[in-house]
């Protein structure tokens, strides 16, 4: 599943093809996505103008000219795809990529002046929702906590949200209700950085420790943002350009490799964590 600096950049991506388009069509080839699409979304889409595209934690917002915003999320497996009318270049923003348009799966279609959007999701755990006005935009996103780049993702915050949670720290990242946008491969990546044990009780982390946790999140998904992601299964943004941030992995996938701490000469090992895939090195994260 993609995560927040992959998000970022596939929103980066559509801002440079297609913010200020105008959507001439929209093609329904299934409506049974994780939330089935209403029976209006096409009309609510056709003929208005993409004034803006953000994003909020792995959400990313098109916001039209008609005061309403189309939310999409990729889920699991879902792909966005470029396709040129004139031109044989197709470049897929998303999180797993190709170069060709998969045959199959090709659920919706935004159609614009010489170039189409096409949503691409084999599991169809994604899905688009659109919203009519700001605040009912504001109010889905209201349980979502701070990004790890935000300011109010602070020493305060976070202290407070950990004390007396006796539930162990990786499970905890991966809360969005406490911190949004982080995902399994950037949790792994930042407990290895801030030396801290994936199974350490949340409220048992001391004032430094909290200090680390909150240093590494925001640096960690600050170099993967400007490092494109990281390109599991080939992750592409809109120019054919993959993510490196995968070159830069510390435990991530490492399992039985030697620990890359200086002066640790430990091993990475695996274990699952409430059914996710998480790698440490054990002598040197406690």
């Amino acid at each position: 599943m993609p995560e927040l600096p992959e998000v970022e950049i596939v929103k980066k991506s559509l801002i440079k093809k297609i913010k200020s388009r105008k959507i001439k069509r929209v093609i329904i080839r299934n409506s049974n996505l994780r939330f089935k699409l209403k029976k209006n979304f096409r009309k609510k889409l056709e003929n208005n103008i993409i004034n803006n595209i953000f994003r909020i934690s792995k959400y990313i917002v098109l916001e039209l000219n008609n005061k309403s915003y189309c939310v999409f999320h990729l889920g699991m497996s879902g792909t966005i795809h470029l396709v040129y009318k004139k031109k044989n270049n197709i470049t897929n923003t998303s999180f797993y990529s190709s170069p060709f348009l998969p045959k199959k799966h090709n659920h919706l279609e935004f159609i614009f002046d010489k170039i189409k959007m096409i949503y691409n999701d084999p599991r169809r755990f994604g899905f688009f929702l659109i919203f009519k006005g700001r605040d009912s935009l504001k109010k889905y996103f209201l349980k979502l906590g701070p990004e790890p780049t935000s300011k109010s993702f602070d020493i305060k915050y976070v202290k407070k949200y950990l004390k007396n949670r006796n539930k162990n720290i990786k499970n905890i990242l991966l809360d969005q209700r406490f911190v949004s946008g982080l995902g399994n491969i950037y949790v792994n990546e930042i407990l290895f950085y801030s030396k801290l044990s994936p199974l350490k009780a949340g409220c048992k982390l001391k004032h430094k420790e909290i200090k680390n946790l909150i240093k590494f999140s925001k640096k960690t998904i600050t170099k993967a943002i400007k490092k494109g992601g990281s390109s599991i299964q080939n992750f592409t943004n809109t120019s054919g350009t993959k993510g490196h941030f995968q070159n830069s992995f510390k435990v991530y996938n490492q399992e039985q490799e030697k620990c890359r701490s200086a002066y640790c000469d430990g091993t990475i090992v695996k274990l699952f964590i409430s059914n996710r895939s998480t790698f440490f090195c054990k002598k040197c994260q406690k």
